[in-house]
């Protein structure tokens, strides 16, 4: 991945790197040096930091810090949120722990930095070798082999994810379906303008919400082509939690087979790996709940409308200077296409 800029809110890279020296000094038993200090391109909504540390021992360990954008709390979804749907960095990390016990594959969290140290609002986790640009893992020759058996290996992960119930988890905010269709009636409020396919799909999503069958489980909430990590011989982790609640597992099936996250092959429904049949074979047969296909429709709506949403606001947040940036420009110009998915999705259910 490329480089962005080296600054962080207000702390400039040589003070954030003394800070994450001061935060590490525990989890690696001593004195910290911080080395390499580089922002990550993309990310719309959390700032990604790689870099090496190494303790009084000499071992270098190869992390990456999570990070909230500075002021990020009072602005864009956060303002939409209620105190029972917020999901922090804390929380974040504290489920990141959970998972990587229970075998879940996902990065090993490190530290949760004391505000003491000047960081706020992020984590720090190890840094996993691997491919996670869609591009990259769609196109090049490097994974050819390990492509084909991606819907398979992902319908396995999710079942594993979808395994963990409430009793299991840290506190996670609770979104079942007419949750999150109020939260999208929250966001085109926000966004300042009245787009007849968006509010079209929002009914056609109210007079479909189907029984949650199998209770609230832990549901990834960005489970798509982009949050996964793979290497040449296969799939390593899923990434960023950030969305993470609980809900119907249903909601991450379908959010995987939106066209948005196929990335230009649209002629394999899963992220542009494979095929529907492949995935819900493997969820199946790795202990997943049987899979209803209106049930998988549903959410595909909801989660391609529920993007469209995301995108109007994100638009709105750049063009009123609220959040500047590439990502959010690229990101609000998508609404367009959003509104042409839906209406292939609903026409071809009245």
């Amino acid at each position: 991945m490329g480089t962005r800029n080296n600054r962080s809110g207000g702390m400039k890279p040589e003070e954030l790197g003394r800070a994450l020296s001061a935060a590490l000094s525990a989890p690696l038993g001593g004195e910290v040096r911080v080395e390499g200090l580089t922002r990550l391109s993309g990310g719309a909504s959390r700032e990604t930091w790689a870099f090496h540390a190494s303790g009084p021992d000499g071992v270098r360990h190869a992390l990456i810090l999570r990070k909230d954008f500075e002021g990020s709390a009072s602005q864009g979804l956060n303002l939409l949120l209620d105190e029972s749907e917020r999901f922090d960095r804390a929380g974040e990390y504290a489920l990141c722990v959970v998972l990587h016990d229970a075998g879940v594959p996902t990065p090993r969290p490190v530290c949760l930095p004391a505000r003491s140290t000047g960081l706020r609002d992020c984590f720090v986790m190890e840094h996993l070798d691997g491919e996670g640009l869609p591009r990259k893992l769609l196109h090049d020759d490097a994974y050819a082999d390990v492509r084909p058996k991606m819907a398979a290996a992902l319908g396995a992960v999710a079942a594993r994810i979808h395994s963990l119930g409430p009793e299991e988890l840290p506190m996670l905010p609770t979104l079942d379906a007419r949750g999150q269709l109020g939260l999208i009636r929250r966001m085109l409020d926000l966004g300042g303008q009245t787009r007849p396919i968006l509010e079209l799909s929002l009914r056609w999503l109210r007079d479909r919400v189907p029984p949650l069958r199998s209770g609230l489980k832990l549901v990834h909430g960005d489970f798509r082509n982009g949050n996964f990590l793979v290497a040449s011989d296969g799939f390593r982790a899923v990434l960023d939690w950030e969305y993470a609640h609980l809900g119907d597992p249903m909601e991450d099936l379908g959010f995987l087979c939106m066209k948005p996250w196929r990335f230009g092959n649209h002629h394999q429904d899963v992220g542009g790996f494979g095929s529907r049949q492949e995935l819900f074979r493997a969820y199946e047969h790795a202990g997943g709940e049987p899979v209803d296909e209106d049930v998988i429709r549903f959410w595909e709506v909801l989660g391609t409308l529920k993007w469209g949403s995301l995108c109007t606001i994100r638009a709105m947040l750049h063009l009123n200077r609220m959040q500047r940036s590439v990502e959010a420009a690229a990101i609000g110009r998508r609404v367009a296409e959003t509104e042409y998915d839906l209406i292939e999705l609903i026409g071809e259910h009245p």
